[in-house]
């Protein structure tokens, strides 16, 4: 069985992978990755490292995409397989970090009010305003608070579509169709980058492919897994 580490996005806890979680125990048992308590993708890398099995398949969601690369590059005989998820590896400009330390997701609107009706960037255009992922999403920025943020929105991203070329295991780049906060191209090329990749659409989704279509991400995660015998 695998060993499955698993990496969030930008302001996402545990709750990102409830609806995920019973399908991929199936294939092993499941590490949450601890990406709130540094703000460097390297500083990020080394504490997954080292509160994580000796060799693991690596998913990284988004942000999480991130510090993927830079740990299987850090520690390529630890990650038996990495999978990136509505993710990229495209360098961000001084405006996107500047909006980012403003203390907002890149396209999201803020809360006005308790209760108010607010939309999500992050979400499918039909599901932008559905009540229960709203909440799922400003229940974890919550839970993270503040102090998370500020870590989380300092990370330097340089570009790393070069350094993808020198990651040898195999790779799974996951793209979302109707992804508003990861354009369809720059996901495409990661996959272009890798050595070894497989490239897989999530038709019918925004950004946040594990609230909106988890039981067809894990279904991929689990092909993909048990395709390449990780």
């Amino acid at each position: 069985m695998a060993e499955l580490v698993l990496l969030p996005g930008f302001m996402c806890d545990q709750d990102l992978w409830t609806d995920m979680a019973a399908d991929l125990e199936a294939l092993g048992p499941l590490h949450y990755g601890n990406v709130y308590q540094d703000d460097t993708l390297e500083g990020m890398a080394r504490r997954v490292l080292d509160a994580g099995p000796e060799r693991f398949v690596l998913v990284g969601f988004s942000m999480g995409g991130f510090v993927a690369r830079v740990l299987t590059l850090m520690a390529p005989e630890r990650v038996s397989g990495v999978a990136f998820v509505a993710s990229s590896a495209r360098g961000y400009s001084d405006e996107e970090t500047a909006r980012r330390k403003a203390g907002y997701r890149p396209g999201d609107r803020p809360p006005r009010a308790a209760g108010a009706v607010s939309t999500a960037m992050g979400l499918h255009p039909d599901r932008e305003k559905d009540p229960v992922l709203l909440d799922r999403l400003r229940g974890m920025q919550r839970r993270l608070g503040p102090g998370v943020r500020k870590g989380q929105a300092a990370l330097v991203r340089r570009d790393g579509y070069a350094d993808l070329e020198r990651i040898a295991c195999p790779a799974l780049v996951i793209a979302c169709r109707q992804d508003r906060l990861r354009s369809f191209a720059e996901t495409e090329r990661m996959a272009k980058h890798l050595p070894h990749a497989r490239f897989e659409v999530i038709e019918d989704c925004g950004h946040m492919a594990p609230l909106e279509r988890p039981h067809e991400l894990s279904g991929l995660l689990r092909d993909w897994i048990r395709r390449e015998g990780l």
